[in-house]
């Protein structure tokens, strides 16, 4: 004898306008799974790529900005020098050219200018040498706040903040600088705000894309070493609807969202997801606004739709 239909089960059916079943739902049914839905509205957002972020190892800027102060301290020595040098020389050329002292003492003291001359030369030329390298290395911006050793250097040799070079995908560019990113944390659930620094002096070999220097705070968990994903703004805006990526459902190699069409029915609805504002978060154009869609639940509903796809198959048998 065939079992009798079970009325608490889930039975989609279709509808004339539509290729996707309708599941159907009491609102007792509803609140028992935890649905809950939500309307949407479409609005103007960032357009926002995906990057790749690698946080790197600042060891030779620290190198540098210390071989700067070094220098510094090198030449201001050997300025002092000359300068004693000088007076040195100038008094005892009048001494001997007053008979008060034989001529190889001005020889002497010429021969203590020259030298003191040439180490200052030397001093000055490592100097130039240094800051050169710094801007060839790392840029104008990092490179002269190494030089002129500017709190985002500091911030970046004492650990209060991580350098991160974020490189996009190749043949893809921005408007203008990219201005601030969102990083997301490997060892959190979270979402870490880059400060933009200036274009970086050399791309990702791994990618050969465009390619910039942003900083990370020192707590957001990022560590020298790591990777993570970054979405960078492109300078442009476009209208869709902000989608959680809890109403998300994969099936068959496609996202979906459900909608609810009556306060018993909801229809899964594909959409694209090429617009992510971070790993766990979407902005999708063509959810039509004022929709009413499912936020939590929808993994539930999709169950419910492939287990009356496989009851429907078995009756066919």
């Amino acid at each position: 004898m065939p079992d009798k239909p079970d009325s608490s089960r889930t039975e989609p059916s279709r509808t004339a306008n539509s290729d996707q079943a309708v599941v159907k739902l009491t609102p007792g049914q509803q609140g028992q799974v935890g649905l809950e839905t939500a309307v949407v509205e479409a609005a103007p957002h960032p357009e926002q790529f995906r990057a790749y972020g690698a946080v790197l190892d600042i060891s030779r800027i620290t190198e540098l900005t210390n071989s700067y102060a070094n220098a510094q301290a090198q030449l201001q020595t050997a300025q002092a020098k000359l300068e004693v040098a000088k007076s040195a020389f100038d008094r005892t050329k009048n001494l001997v050219e007053s008979a008060a002292l034989p001529k190889k003492e001005a020889e002497t003291a010429e021969g203590t200018l020259r030298t003191d001359k040439a180490a200052l030369a030397a001093a000055e030329s490592q100097l130039r040498t240094l800051a050169a390298t710094a801007q060839q290395e790392w840029g104008p911006v990092i490179g002269r706040g190494i030089v002129e050793r500017s709190p985002t250097v500091v911030k970046l040799i004492e650990r209060d903040q991580f350098l991160v070079q974020v490189t996009l995908p190749p043949g893809v560019s921005v408007t203008g600088t990219p201005g601030a990113a969102l990083a997301q944390a490997p060892t959190r659930n979270a979402n870490i705000d880059l400060q933009y620094i200036s274009p970086a002096t050399r791309t990702d070999p791994r990618i050969q894309g465009l390619s910039y220097f942003f900083s990370a705070p020192g707590d957001s968990g990022l560590l020298p070493g790591m990777n993570t994903t970054v979405y960078v703004p492109s300078g442009n805006t476009y209208e869709g609807v902000f989608i959680e990526d809890t109403a998300i459902v994969r099936w068959q190699g496609r996202s979906w969202i459900y909608l609810r069409v009556s306060a018993d029915s909801f229809r899964r609805y594909p959409i694209s997801t090429d617009q992510p504002v971070s790993d766990d978060d979407y902005v999708v154009r063509d959810i039509p606004s004022g929709s009413e869609i499912v936020i939590r639940g929808a993994q539930v509903l999709l169950s419910e739709e492939a287990k009356s796809q496989l009851r429907g198959g078995d009756d066919n048998d």
